[in-house]
């Protein structure tokens, strides 16, 4: 793609204003988290300014394109729960994330993780339903969005829900050995509140989810 990658000059420098993966986790937690059933492009989000999780992790893959890493994007999936979908980078060898969620634990991470298993068990204890399970249990590989160019993924006023449908169908790994999961004890109270902080609903009787 060219060098602007289908970004006009405003975007592209706002984008570059964006200069490290720590100042692009602060502009998707100052946006607001919005509920609507969209998939929109870096583009919208950054005309909308409002996200929420596929999409935080999409725009999140542009950023750090532009700013030179790979558009990462990577799946945590769980059972009796919603996937959550985070974009991914390295620094000296380590993974870091940046992420968007409705959940106060389930945003970006420092990289300081070893691998990709490290980083999603880092995940997993603000990973939980509304009965206070704890939900997590597989990840994907990393997924690099430039596979997608052609469909100008960062730029189009179309959904892309072809990367969401992309990230369900590759292979995911066990986080956890057989029969942990029916040893596992439920959320305490203060880290189940904790988790809720900020967290914008539908309406009362909306499903839990990280999306």
């Amino acid at each position: 793609m060219p060098g602007n990658f289908g970004f006009t000059p405003g975007e592209l420098r706002r984008l570059r204003q964006l200069s490290t993966p720590a100042k692009i986790q602060s502009f998707v937690d100052e946006i607001p988290y919005h509920l609507a059933d969209t998939a929109w492009s870096p583009r919208r989000v950054l005309r909308e300014r409002t996200a929420h999780c596929f999409e935080g992790a999409v725009f999140a893959a542009a950023a750090l394109r532009v700013n030179g890493y790979p558009p990462l994007v990577w799946d945590l999936e769980a059972d009796n729960d919603t996937d959550h979908v985070i974009a991914i980078y390295r620094e000296r060898g380590h993974w870091g994330a940046v992420a968007k969620s409705n959940y106060a634990g389930c945003r970006g991470r420092q990289p300081i993780y070893r691998n990709l298993r490290e980083l999603a068990l880092s995940y997993f204890e603000g990973y939980f339903s509304m009965r206070r399970h704890f939900t997590l249990r597989r990840f994907s590989r990393p997924v690099n969005l430039a596979r997608f160019d052609h469909l100008n993924w960062m730029t189009t006023e179309k959904p892309v829900w072809f990367i969401a449908e992309h990230l369900l169908e590759i292979p995911h790994y066990q986080l956890l050995r057989p029969g942990m999961a029916r040893r596992l004890a439920r959320a305490d109270p203060r880290t189940f509140a904790s988790g809720m902080v900020g967290r914008r609903e539908k309406t009362r009787a909306a499903a839990a989810g990280r999306a």
